[in-house]
């Protein structure tokens, strides 16, 4: 690649997230975790950049360009993810007395999840560095993305899943042509899985948070936030976690935006955690409650069942800065806050949507979280992926 192409980006280099340790952002050779920790990307945010430039560019996630890390635009691998509408909940509302309720409906990307932004950029920038194959360890949603960017750039794509993941997740991979491997485990062996493709064919490792670039598509939910309020932040945020990628990557946009003036005096808002009883790793660590991982189990909420967050410093790091909390809520609640949200808004929220709304009722209860509050819940995929697991029937 011509490290002196003409270029929007402001891409500086990488760190270490841990130590600081900088790294060449256009090679792979130096790809490493100095301090097995993940690799964040930085930017050359010195000299602002007006936000009127977004004025009139294409509706999707690549209008903030300059802060993403692709630097020829030849490279960029795309189905139009990004720019998903905010959705006021009217009916929730009403209801419950709430105030400013919104949904971000994730769903809407392409492939019908949030992962349709990392996976893009991740796939881009592998484009960019040369790379021609690529490995995924998944619950399901980052499976599909990826053997559809993949296929958009030529790629081949490998996707370990867990045995028990829903039919739908299996063929949608099937589909865009990926090689699909099935592990009797959670995600956690997908990923040793995963490695030792690394390893073995040279294949790209896009695991959650061992490669920079999939946080760098995630955060623009977070520039996305921003600009639907005009410029405004809400007071609270809550958001699904498996992975964590996409709660990292929103509040790293909310940072980059301070330095660059396009936020000005802004409260952040408090970054909530949600995660299931049945695999709470996060919300263990968060609230300093002994995990025992061997107890974990799957979850119909197929991206919460993570027993391992490699950015678990990072996720912590964003809810004290913010403010935030985490909490847990049963399978039973997730089932019956999914049905309860799509019957009364029509929004096809996943089952990980459907946790917020439950988590959200009982931060209420708590007095942690008042109704009068500007509150967002990150619906990070569409629902008609899941009805397998909720087992609905004729009724």
């Amino acid at each position: 690649m011509n490290r002196l192409i003409a270029t929007e980006s402001r891409i500086s280099h990488l760190y270490c997230s841990a130590c600081g340790k900088k790294y060449a952002h256009y090679t792979l050779t130096d790809f490493a975790h100095c301090c097995n920790k993940p690799l964040l990307v930085e930017y050359d945010l010195e000299a602002k950049i007006d936000r009127t430039l977004l004025e009139g560019r294409e509706n999707n996630m690549w209008r903030y360009r300059e802060v993403l890390p692709v630097l020829d635009s030849d490279n960029m691998v795309s189905l139009g993810e990004g720019m998903t509408p905010m959705l006021r909940a009217d009916r929730v509302s009403d209801a419950n007395g709430f105030k400013d309720l919104y949904v971000k409906d994730e769903g809407l990307n392409p492939t019908g999840s949030f992962k349709a932004r990392g996976l893009s950029m991740a796939i881009s920038k592998a484009k960019e560095l040369g790379v021609t194959e690529c490995v995924i360890p998944t619950a399901g949603n980052a499976g599909g993305a990826l053997s559809a960017y993949c296929a958009r750039a030529g790629m081949k794509a490998t996707v370990i899943m867990p045995i028990i993941t829903p039919k739908i997740f299996k063929e949608e991979c099937m589909f865009y042509g990926a090689e699909v491997m099935l592990v009797d485990g959670l995600i956690d062996k997908c990923g040793s899985l995963a490695k030792e493709i690394e390893e073995e064919r040279g294949a790209f490792n896009i695991s959650t948070l061992k490669e920079p670039y999939r946080i760098e598509g995630k955060k623009t939910m977070g520039y996305e936030i921003a600009e639907q309020f005009n410029w405004k932040l809400p007071d609270v945020i809550l958001y699904p976690t498996g992975g964590g990628t996409g709660i990292i990557g929103i509040w790293k946009a909310f940072k980059e935006m301070t330095r660059l003036g396009w936020i000005v005096d802004e409260k952040m808002p408090r970054m909530i955690v949600v995660q299931t009883e049945s695999c709470s790793p996060v919300v263990n660590e968060i609230l300093g409650i002994t995990t025992d991982e061997s107890k974990f189990q799957k979850s119909i909420a197929n991206g919460l069942a993570v027993p391992k967050a490699f950015g678990i410093d990072l996720i912590r790091e964003v809810v004290s800065e913010s403010g935030g909390t985490a909490l847990t809520v049963s399978e039973e609640e997730i089932r019956e806050g999914t049905l309860e949200f799509g019957r009364m808004e029509g929004i096809s929220v996943c089952t990980e949507g459907g946790a917020l709304w439950m988590a959200l009722k009982k931060l209420v209860e708590r007095g942690e979280v008042s109704k009068e509050e500007k509150i967002v819940l990150m619906n990070t995929g569409t629902g008609l992926k899941y009805l397998e697991n909720l087992e609905l029937g004729l009724r």
